[in-house]
Order: structure tokens, then C-alpha cells, then sequence
């Protein structure tokens, strides 16, 4: 029974520290116990990927940038023994570049990724979000940060309740 913090990003451009949505998603003993979504202002008024998140500069214009919003979000991450993404290094990339644009310490637990432990776990392919989500029945809101970084809790638990099982 593992403590860990599930994560997902979405970005505004393709700079790794452009993030404009995080969600957090903290697991104790098999049981979400807190959820975390925050809107953030990047660094560039440039939004390229809106049609994929449909998060615009004018959503964001006014909240805080990720140095503004760490205060905040750093205490979800105490204690975990690691951090799970789809597809991490993406996750963790952003994570890394929004800390340190920021002068910030980057938490210093592993990366899980969740596309690696459902291939390991369930030999799925394709195994992006929504493809391991139908496999699992797991409700998906893709590209919604919160819904993304929940349903990535809830595959590191099923993955940990499979492996218990012994398959």
C-alpha cells in the first residue's frame, strides 16, 4: 500500500515549461485522498494547442504563474514514494522545466508511467489514455488535467490490485 501522487500536465506551446493546467491526484493506503486542478498562467501568451485542451490565454490570463501556484501544490507531493504520469516523461519534463524557470527544488520522487506499467501489466496496445481507460473502465474526460491525472491514479491502483491477484 504505496503513497503516491498521480500527475498530468497540459501545455500551451511546445516549450516543456509553457504548462497552463495541472492535475494532482494524491493516493494513500489504495484511497484518493486529496484532488488538486489548477489553471496556470505560462510564461508566452501563445496558446498552440488549445484544440487539443481547449484552454485559451484568456482562461489563464489571470491566475498564477507555476512559481505563484508551487506554495500551493508542493505539500500533495510530501511523502509520496513516487509520482505517476501517462506517458511520465512528458509529465516529468514539465514538471522539471516549470521548476526550474521558477528557482524551484524539483520534488525528488521517480516517475511511474502508467503507459509502461499497462503494457507490463495487461500487454495493451495502443495504450494511450483512452486505450487503457476502455480496457480498465475508467471514466475519461481526455486532455482535462484532473480527469487525466485521476485516471492515472486508478490505473497505478488497478495495476497494484492485478499484481496482488498475481494477475
Amino acid at each position: 500500500m504505496s503513497t503516491f501522487v498521480a500527475l498530468d500536465f497540459e501545455t500551451a506551446d511546445r516549450g516543456r515549461d509553457s504548462a497552463c493546467a495541472i492535475g494532482l491526484v494524491r493516493v494513500e493506503s489504495n484511497q484518493i485522498v486529496d484532488r488538486l486542478h489548477c489553471l496556470i498562467r505560462p510564461p508566452r501568451v501563445r496558446f498552440e494547442f488549445t484544440h487539443v485542451h481547449n484552454i485559451r490565454w484568456s482562461d489563464v490570463a489571470e491566475q498564477p504563474t507555476f512559481g505563484e501556484l508551487w506554495p500551493i501544490i508542493k505539500d500533495v507531493f510530501s511523502g509520496a514514494e513516487f509520482i505517476a504520469a501517462h506517458n511520465a516523461s512528458f509529465d516529468k519534463g514539465v514538471l522539471n522545466a516549470c521548476c526550474l524557470a521558477h528557482g524551484i527544488a524539483q520534488p525528488p520522487q521517480n516517475f511511474v508511467c502508467t503507459v509502461k506499467l499497462a503494457r507490463q501489466t495487461w500487454n495493451i496496445r495502443p495504450t494511450k489514455l483512452p486505450n487503457v481507460c476502455d480496457f480498465l473502465g475508467i471514466e475519461l474526460n481526455h486532455h482535462d488535467a484532473m480527469s487525466d491525472a485521476e485516471a492515472c491514479a486508478h490505473i497505478v491502483l488497478a495495476a497494484e490490485s492485478s499484481l496482488h491477484k498475481g494477475g
